[in-house]
């Protein structure tokens, strides 16, 4: 008699894979090439966009390590599929004693998916200094707990249960409380996985002030896709403990939605400053040759 096969279990995430999966591997002048990881547990084949700028911020601190990265932007033009590996193109467009400019490419297939703009630079002494105050929210033992299934990452969102649900309705604004165990003790890593939440709440930040729709509904009966992040590091990027994500929703029509934000430590200092351009659409009913679990 044969026994069956067994179902085998989904690989879980860990932080410790995603910063294996931040760490671009040189592969050539100006060239890298990063690792795409394992499918979500929705079986979405699709890389979070957010998960490739943090590989570009590591491999433009390896292209320019004596430089420190202040800012990237990021267009997100064709969707990154979990398999192949991911090719970043460094074009270096200044690189002077104090600052220096490129622009990743993050190709996969051949095909151009991403476009990531980095601004570096060595840190000096301060002119002046000033920052934005930490909002005067529920701190993270009042907050509810979410679950995000990664080993090593603690999410804890203030007043809401469920930030995907329709019928939850507030003010367009989402504070999530984030720890993460281990916290990175290389500055390249820390900015990536800063960078790396970006574009996880912005969607549902825009969709919470309208009852009656949620991010449950994407990819369903609403299309939604992040098109855009920008995030600037405000030095230094250190911290330990929590640190707060504000998330503040301008505006939303027309089939886009614009997002800002701001990230704290549970002390008080900012420590980044982030924003994000998305896209909310119905769901086209036609021409839908590509399959839910792979739109962008």
């Amino acid at each position: 008699m044969t026994a069956e096969p067994k179902e085998t279990e989904p690989t879980q995430w860990t932080l410790q894979m995603l910063l294996d999966l931040f760490d671009a591997e040189p592969a050539g002048e100006n060239r890298f090439t990063v690792q795409t990881g394992i499918a979500g547990v929705d079986e979405r084949q699709v890389v979070e966009g957010t998960q490739i700028v943090g590989a570009a911020i590591v491999a433009a601190a390896k292209r320019f390590p004596d430089k420190s990265i202040r800012s990237a932007h990021a267009v997100f033009a064709r969707a990154v599929m979990v398999g192949p590996p991911v090719e970043l193109d460094i074009d270096v467009i200044s690189e002077g004693r104090s600052t220096a400019t490129a622009v990743v490419a993050a190709s996969q297939n051949g095909k151009r998916c991403i476009t990531i703009t980095v601004f570096s630079d060595v840190p000096s002494g301060d002119v002046i200094r000033h920052h934005l105050p930490r909002p005067e929210v529920a701190g993270p033992a009042d907050s509810h707990v979410s679950h995000m299934p990664m080993i090593g990452r603690e999410l804890r969102l203030v007043d809401v249960v469920d930030v995907n649900s329709p019928d939850e309705v507030g003010p367009p604004e989402v504070y999530a409380w984030l720890h993460y165990d281990p916290i990175p003790s290389r500055d390249d890593l820390a900015k990536a996985l800063i960078a790396y939440f970006t574009g996880h709440l912005g969607i549902s930040t825009t969709m919470r002030a309208h009852e009656g729709i949620g991010t449950a509904q994407a990819h369903l009966t609403v299309s939604t896709a992040p098109m855009t992040v920008t995030v600037s590091f405000h030095e230094p990027v250190r911290w330990d403990g929590w640190i707060l994500y504000s998330h503040e929703s301008t505006q939303v029509g027309s089939g886009m939605s614009y997002v800002r934000g701001a990230v704290h430590t549970e002390q008080g200092e900012l420590i980044a400053s982030f924003s994000q351009d998305a896209l909310i659409r119905p769901l086209r009913t036609t021409d839908t040759n590509i399959s839910a679990h792979s739109r962008l």
